[in-house]
Formats: structure tokens, sequence, C-alpha cells
């Protein structure tokens, strides 16, 4: 009676070589994919706080110059901020009592609508 040891044949060893060179190019398939993901979520994360940073000076210097601006036309030197920091003030009350959530969801629900299905490549 023959064991699994004794069947060393060489078509039974091309076989493992070729199982075991598909299994180690999987393995390095899935590397490689992670590897891509990686570097793409790094470079949206870059991307977005760059974008973030450079919209935060944006909002900075243009209420400096909304601020200066109203202190002219007014002729007063300082309701111009006072202006600017109540619009600030305004905005801050609507995003806390939640106004923002219902433009927020209507936008999302027209973005990410079926995106899933959309996304799948399988048929």
């Amino acid at each position: 009676m023959a064991t699994l040891t004794d069947d060393k044949t060489p078509r039974n060893d091309s076989l493992i070589g070729n199982l075991t060179g598909y299994i180690d190019t999987r393995i390095d398939l899935v590397r490689l994919e992670a590897q891509e993901k990686a570097k793409t979520v790094f470079v949206s994360s870059v991307h977005g706080v760059a974008l973030g940073v450079l919209g935060f000076l944006f909002v900075v210097f243009g209420s400096i110059y909304l601020g200066l601006l109203l202190n002219d036309v007014l002729d007063s030197p300082s309701a111009g901020f006072g202006l600017v920091a109540a619009l600030y003030l305004l905005l801050a009350i609507l995003f806390f009592v939640g106004i923002d959530k219902k433009i927020f969801q209507g936008v999302a629900d027209k973005l990410l609508n079926n995106t899933i299905y959309k996304s799948d490549k399988r048929s």
C-alpha cells in the first residue's frame, strides 16, 4: 500500500510548485493592493489637511478684511469687527441648534445614493 510520501512523481512536484507559486503571487498581490490603498488614504489625508488649512486662512483673512471694510463704511474703529463677530455667533447658534444637519443630510443622500451598488463590479 502506497502512502502519500511515496507518490513523489514529477507531476505532483510540478502541481505543488505551481500551487505554492500561485499562493505566493496572491499574497504579493494582496500586499500591493494594501500598499496602494494606504498610499491613496495618505495622499487624500494630506490633500484634505492642506485644503483645510488654506480654507481656514481664507476665512481668517477674509474676516479681518470684512471687519476693516465695515469699520471704514460705518466710520467706527470697532463696529465692523462686532458685526463680523455677530455673524459668526449666529452661524454657531444655527449649527448648535442643528439646522445644518438637515442640509447636510440632503446633500449626503444625493451624493451617496446607491454608491455601494455602483462601485460593485460583480454582475
